[in-house]
């Protein structure tokens, strides 16, 4: 965009001209807020993206898979389920979405499954890259899901790992002594969900001081917060934040 130019008199002498939206002699300021500066993502609400504003996503049914699966799918779950005689009663669901594979494993199977998964020569799924949780709040009876993403190095290969336990009886077993990488990982679903895992060597808060009350990514955790100054500006606490202009 080209700068605006200055306009002359009748005399030729350029005048300076007054940029649009600059009022009180600031350089140039933001026009003045609109109707179009709400409504993101079709929310008609506030309009503040933290959260705040009630923006609801509708939430798609995920149903289990039937066979065929396609691609190594249905060769890991036959690996599986040749090398694991508990398969049916482990299992209970096989989901195939956006092509990946997750098994919906009963959580007291966890720590089974994966020492299966991990030992046996037609599987070798080595590496437990993650441990994440998540919250259905609203949408499942067992809201907390743990979710455990394995690679097979040897074969290059992904399977997600998926277990579900309620708020009143979080607790499944620990991996820790199949896969040592989810230590730390299991310590952080204790601490922002707190989803217990029996059994883990150490299970204590990782980012959140000891005395912390409360689980910080439960979806009924109150959003809250302390004020914070930032370079001089105080920022206050997201409960507060209600407008997004």
């Amino acid at each position: 965009m080209s700068a605006p130019q200055d306009r002359t008199d009748d005399g030729g002498v350029p005048v300076p001209v007054t940029p649009a939206g600059a009022t009180g002699g600031a350089p140039a300021e933001l026009p003045p807020s609109s109707p179009a500066g709400r409504g993101m993502f079709g929310d008609q609400g506030t309009g503040d993206v933290s959260g705040y504003g009630g923006l609801v996503r509708p939430q798609r049914p995920i149903e289990a898979a039937t066979r065929p699966y396609g691609g190594y799918f249905d060769e890991v779950t036959d690996a599986l389920e040749e090398a694991y005689p508990a398969f049916g009663e482990a299992i209970e669901k096989v989901v195939v979405d956006r092509g990946e594979l997750t098994l919906h494993i009963r959580p007291e199977r966890i720590a089974e499954v994966c020492q299966v998964m991990r030992d046996d020569l037609s599987l070798r799924f080595e590496l437990l890259s993650s441990v994440s949780g998540v919250d259905y709040l609203g949408a499942d009876a067992r809201r907390l899901h743990v979710v455990y993403q394995l690679t097979s190095m040897t074969y290059r290969r992904q399977v997600r790992l998926e277990a579900a336990v309620s708020a009143e009886d979080p607790h499944l077993p620990s991996v820790t002594s199949v896969y040592p990488t989810a230590d730390w990982q299991e310590r952080e679903a204790y601490d922002m969900f707190g989803i217990i895992f029996d059994g883990h060597p150490g299970l204590t808060r990782i980012l959140m001081p000891d005395d912390w009350e409360g689980h910080p990514q439960r979806k009924d955790y109150p959003l809250g917060g302390v004020p914070v100054e930032y370079k001089g500006a105080e920022i206050p606490p997201p409960d507060r934040r209600r407008s997004y202009q």
